[in-house]
């Protein structure tokens, strides 16, 4: 019998990666399983005999966490030379979960304590959303006892925010700022500055357990869109919620936390602001029946 290639022997071992038919990994597939009933739900360190849904927790989920790991917390570079590190330090040996856990913060000198223990010893689960926003413009206001004005940031709404105002940079309403600009920059330096127009203090909590990287997608006036990916430490002071501080030569129109569904967050309704009004069960139904 003439010997046959690898790829014709298994055909379906050199299908292209884009095709690859892995059923568990993808963060929005282990939604349903860790929103669901925490009495039916157990930690991945749990003696398989106790455990009500075996198939999520023993291979959807482990594989959801390491997939989180790579693309999203660590990067691949640096899981990749860390899961190397592992596979050539316990060859041949009988590694324990704990020993891929140190290898893998060793290797890489990131801190995952709270990775470990979130996903593997927990049932918690990932939720983070916008709390609310609050919009600055900056304006002028006298110095006591003093002719020389003081740039101040004004809340939207307060009884000293001017509507009128808007867009106006802080070079533009503060004659010392603009002075000192003319007296000690180059006209080309001038031009080079980028002078931040609109300023908002957003605040996003964390209802869920698990502490992730806060991954942001911001919207403009103009059509554009930037992304701001915050490390999961900054939850650290705070496991409740955080307070970003946004300056822009752009007026915000909208904020989304996680676009593209990569940290299996539960519940994507607090995910947006403004707030979108959801559609009851009621009127989806009603829509139903009329399509």
């Amino acid at each position: 019998m003439a010997e046959q290639e690898f790829g014709e022997a298994y055909p379906e071992a050199v299908a292209p990666n884009d095709a690859y038919p892995s059923r568990r990994g993808d963060p929005s597939k282990i939604v349903p399983y860790m929103s669901g009933d925490q009495n039916t739900i157990s930690p991945i360190m749990s003696n398989p005999e106790n455990v009500y849904q075996l198939g999520p927790n023993a291979y959807g989920k482990p594989a959801t966490a390491l997939n989180i790991l790579r693309e999203t917390v660590m990067g691949r570079e640096l899981f990749d030379h860390a899961f190397k590190t592992y596979s050539k330090r316990w060859m041949f040996k009988h590694p324990t979960p704990e020993d891929f856990f140190r290898t893998m913060e060793e290797a890489s000198a990131v801190d995952l304590d709270y990775y470990w223990r979130g996903w593997f010893y927990t049932t918690d689960y990932v939720d983070i959303g916008v709390k609310g926003l609050k919009k600055y413009q900056v304006a002028n206001k006298p110095a006591t006892g003093d002719l020389l004005s003081k740039v101040i940031l004004v809340e939207e709404g307060s009884a000293d925010y001017d509507p009128n105002l808007k867009g106006v940079s802080a070079s533009e309403t503060s004659k010392t700022l603009k002075e000192f600009m003319m007296d000690n920059m180059t006209a080309s330096e001038r031009a080079e500055v980028k002078d931040p127009k609109y300023f908002y203090e957003i605040t996003y909590d964390k209802p869920g357990g698990i502490p992730m990287p806060l991954i942001v997608e911001y919207s403009f006036a103009d059509g554009s869109t930037e992304n701001i990916r915050y490390p999961a430490e900054i939850w650290r002071k705070n496991d409740q919620e955080v307070s970003v501080v946004l300056s822009t030569e752009k007026e915000l129109t909208g904020v989304i936390v996680d676009p593209k569904a990569e940290t299996a967050d539960i519940d994507t309704t607090n995910n947006g602001w403004p707030r979108k009004e959801e559609k009851s069960d009621f009127d989806k139904m009603k829509e139903k029946i009329k399509g």
